[in-house]
């Protein structure tokens, strides 16, 4: 049986069809040759893992906590390359991304339903990304939140020209304001000087996690905002960017050099998650400002604390890079998540303006309403929201790529299809008791 039959598909409508297999890729090139024409993907992933709405969290966490949760980021960024692996090789062997897979595998109401869910998952996501970029603005330059809101909506045409220009182009773009962001946040270390001592142990789980339930909390919404469901539509998708040959050699090879781009690209989407949380340890934690968990009391106090003239100058600056990284890269997996499970066909600036304006219009409501006030604690439930649907997006990766009628050959290895569902049962756990512990808080509130 071959790998297709186990598809309900048209492959005449490739995942963005417009960039699909538009970088070529040397069939017999050196290894560094084949490293380079398949890096970009990863960086363009790991965008979403050094988003706005990871700093609230770390923000919090670290204020908070000091340098216990980073053993969450840790065991979350682990996650995230195995997920992310199982992505880009849905996408590299069945030429399908993740939502076109499951518009071929279920029925319409259950493809309906998963649409909607993730399209509720990226409306959280942007929400953080807008606001954190209009938050940075306003914080650089004065400028008002709503109007900085309504700034973030000319990435749709960014995005435009940029694809039109090359997708080469865009990753170009993306890995430049990461260099930017990783620049920032190694000045932050410089000047913080973190305890290093406490810092390694860290990095080892610790029970308390777990029956503390204020850390839990901030722990699932770290996890949250770590592996982001939007991430696996997309990587499976932008992978299939480059031109290698679709033979099980070919398949073979790009699955190899994607996962070497996937992990070292999380890995730096590591330290900067960790360094954030860092930076609130070592400024906050232990001293009458350890409650900071808003970006904007972060920026106001980062320099009068660490006494350094640009700590909080560089900490809006790396906000802003990370805002507009993550609205680009947000357009386009709401671009691949509308195409793929409702198979439309709009023209290329309608569709981006579509999924734009699932983010704008609540954030500009947010903005209006709320201004500063409490716009860190609305970036932390918006990683709560995402960890909550991160359970349909990756209850289907597994079960799509450990389908040997799906993935012929490439099917998930054992130990993989065990840990990928160790690695589920974790997600779903968490999910289940956060729903609970809300909902006994909102009972008691009561």
């Amino acid at each position: 049986m071959s790998i297709q039959s186990g598809w309900k598909q048209d492959l005449k409508i490739p995942s963005l069809r417009e960039v699909n297999s538009t970088i070529p890729v040397p069939l017999h090139g050196s290894w560094v040759r084949k490293v380079l024409a398949f890096a970009g993907p990863g960086l363009m992933v790991a965008v979403g893992y050094m988003d706005p709405g990871n700093w609230a969290t770390d923000l919090a966490g670290g204020a908070k906590f000091g340098y216990t949760l980073l053993s969450v980021i840790l065991i979350s960024n682990f996650m995230a390359i195995i997920l992310q692996h199982l992505s880009l090789k849905l996408g590299i062997v069945t030429s399908r991304d993740l939502a076109q897979a499951c518009r071929d595998h279920y029925s319409k109401p259950v493809s309906y339903f998963l649409w909607i869910l993730c399209e509720l998952a990226i409306a959280a996501c942007d929400l953080a990304e807008v606001i954190g970029s209009a938050i940075a603005l306003n914080l650089l330059f004065g400028i008002p939140l709503v109007m900085g809101v309504l700034l973030t909506a000319c990435d749709v045409m960014i995005i435009l020209y940029l694809q039109n220009k090359g997708f080469r182009l865009l990753e170009c773009i993306v890995a430049s304001l990461i260099v930017i962001i990783g620049s920032c946040f190694a000045y932050e270390m410089v000047v913080s000087s973190p305890q290093w001592s406490a810092v390694f142990p860290g990095l080892l789980p610790q029970p308390q996690v777990l029956f503390n339930p204020e850390m839990l909390y901030i722990a699932i919404g770290i996890l949250g905002a770590t592996v982001m469901p939007h991430n696996l539509y997309l990587h499976s998708s932008i992978v299939q960017t480059r031109a290698f040959e679709r033979n099980d050699p070919g398949k073979k090879m790009a699955i190899k050099f994607a996962t070497i781009d996937s992990t070292a690209a999380l890995l730096c989407a590591f330290f900067i998650n960790a360094a954030i949380l860092v930076l609130a340890a070592a400024a906050f934690h232990g001293t009458v400002h350890q409650d900071v968990a808003d970006i904007n009391d972060a920026f106001k106090l980062l320099t009068p604390v660490l006494g350094a003239p640009f700590a909080s100058i560089l900490f809006a600056v790396a906000l802003l890079a990370s805002g507009q990284n993550s609205t680009l890269t947000g357009t386009l997996a709401g671009q691949i998540v509308m195409e793929g499970f409702l198979n439309i066909r709009l023209r290329p600036w309608m569709r981006r303006l579509l999924t734009r304006l699932v983010a704008i219009v609540p954030a500009v409501i947010v903005a209006a309403l709320y201004g500063e006030k409490g716009v860190g604690n609305l970036l932390i439930l918006s990683q709560v929201i995402l960890s909550l649907q991160l359970s349909f997006a990756v209850v289907p990766l597994v079960i799509f790529t450990s389908d040997r009628r799906k993935m012929g050959p490439f099917t998930n290895a054992t130990w993989l299809i065990i840990l990928s569902w160790c690695i589920t049962a974790v997600i779903v756990s968490l999910n289940l008791y956060l729903l609970f512990q809300t909902a006994m808080m909102y009972l008691g509130g009561k």
